[in-house]
């Protein structure tokens, strides 16, 4: 950088958490002052070295290019914090911050193209909702498995193709969606799906297992 040249990058591209914050912290101890700059590739990841930098009391600037961030990080005190402090809070370990893309975490369960019994138009409004508040969630769901009539939603088939981009967006954040094979065949969508990648049966019950949370609309 500009002013240091000689500031130390660190590359945790593709690293499941907690990795990126443990190697953060095993760099930091081992600089004796200086910038550190850490290359993450997926929203959990930025979100949990961020706010473990800054739990050791250290000021770090965020960029993202390409769907990378470039997170440095100052070995100097925050304002109002020495290094280390916290802020003042009691800082969790670098184990405790997991980042779920990967698997577990939050899953969403999408059976249907529909949201709900009774009204099929209703049903129709209620799954679209449903899929563009998916992004406001806090944590993002890990991953998102499709299947039955939902693989209607992940090949385009619905009227309403602005769907697709809830779930594009999920995607560049760090979420995985899935898309039932069988079920792609069954309705003739094989070639056509949009968004995501095909998986079976067994990832798909892998998944459920492993979540902390899962979500059935």
């Amino acid at each position: 950088m500009a002013g240091n040249p000689e500031a130390r990058e660190l590359d945790c591209r593709g690293l499941l958490c907690p990795q990126p914050v443990i190697q953060t912290k095993e760099a930091l101890d081992a600089m004796a002052g200086g910038r550190l700059q850490v290359l993450v590739d997926n929203e959990a990841a930025r979100s949990n070295v961020t706010r473990f930098a800054r739990s050791q009391g250290l000021a770090v600037d965020e960029r993202e290019e390409d769907g990378v961030f470039r997170l440095t990080i100052e070995q100097a005190p925050a304002a109002g914090a020495s290094a280390g402090s916290g802020a003042g809070a009691e800082a969790a370990a670098p184990e405790e911050y997991l980042c779920y893309p990967a698997g577990g975490g939050v899953v969403a369960i999408i059976t249907a193209d529909t949201m709900g019994r009774g009204d099929e138009e209703l049903g129709r409004v209620l799954m679209r909702a449903f899929i563009k508040t998916l992004p406001a969630l806090d944590p993002l769901p890990g991953a998102l498995y499709f299947y039955n009539a939902g693989v209607r939603i992940t090949a385009g088939a619905e009227p309403d193709e602005g769907l697709l981009e809830p779930l594009r967006e999920l995607v560049r954040r760090g979420s995985r969606v899935y898309s039932c094979g069988t079920c792609l065949d069954f309705f003739g969508l094989q070639e056509k799906l949009r968004v995501g990648e095909v998986t079976n049966m067994y990832e798909i019950m892998k998944g459920m297992a492993e979540a902390q949370t899962v979500i059935r609309p």
